[in-house]
């Protein structure tokens, strides 16, 4: 009965994992809809480049987003 409930278990994760992959490929011209403004993640720049600034400053001591050096030294 384990045995059976096993590979059960087995054959229903191999279905699902199945489930997850994608074999269709992107063609051509597909890639324009993926360029478009609306699909990146950083869709405001200056939002951006403010919170990247705000976490290298907070993290400077102990490199950030960039090499490591500088901050405060108050640790």
């Amino acid at each position: 009965m384990r045995l059976r409930f096993t590979a059960l278990l087995y054959l229903l994760t191999l279905v699902f994992l199945s489930a997850c992959t994608n074999l269709s490929v992107v063609q051509p011209w597909e890639k324009g809809n993926l360029a478009k403004q609306e699909m990146t993640f950083d869709n405001d720049r200056a939002e951006s480049a403010f919170s990247e600034h705000t976490y290298s400053s907070k993290e400077a001591a102990s490199g950030g987003a960039t090499v490591g050096g500088g901050g405060c030294g108050c640790n």
